[in-house]
């Protein structure tokens, strides 16, 4: 499954790059996040930062240990998360479109376990509209949360 989401966001790169940044404080951001852990925190830099995030999907708690595994300075970060023989990534990415920012997610899901491709496949189908709602949720929110701090 693959899905891209994108949003302008009316603020320069740089503030938006702060709050998508800020992984330890995001539960005061992204209303379906209950609680983040930091795992490791690398000596500089985001990559390498690996955190516990639960989250509230389908109306229950779901927690997944994600890290950053590249990145680029006020232009993109790369997330990891694996779950039963699934991988999840995601990318965070920024395009100036002076005076305001476009924020473009994709989100991604593969597996080397043809039993977890059969079961995705299936699944898959039926989550992707939710999925592409909930990443929607997360980037109006961040757009709101950049955009009232003017």
């Amino acid at each position: 499954m693959n899905i891209t989401v994108a949003v302008i966001i009316n603020g320069p790169k740089r503030k938006v790059w702060a709050a998508i940044t800020d992984i330890e404080n995001s539960a005061n951001m992204l209303s379906g996040i209950i609680d983040v852990k930091i795992i490791e925190k690398p000596p500089q830099g985001l990559v390498g930062l690996k955190w516990l995030e639960t989250r509230k999907i389908f109306g229950k708690a779901a927690s997944e240990t994600m890290w950053i595994t590249e990145a680029v300075t006020n232009e993109y970060y790369c997330t990891r998360a694996e779950n039963g023989g699934a991988v999840y990534t995601t990318k965070l990415s920024l395009t100036a479109a002076e005076p305001s920012t476009c924020l473009t997610m994709t989100f991604s899901d593969s597996s080397e376990s043809i039993w977890v491709k059969m079961i995705s496949a299936v699944i898959g189908f039926f989550l992707k509209s939710s999925m592409r709602k909930m990443l929607k949720k997360d980037l109006d929110e961040i757009k709101h949360y950049v955009e009232s701090k003017k």
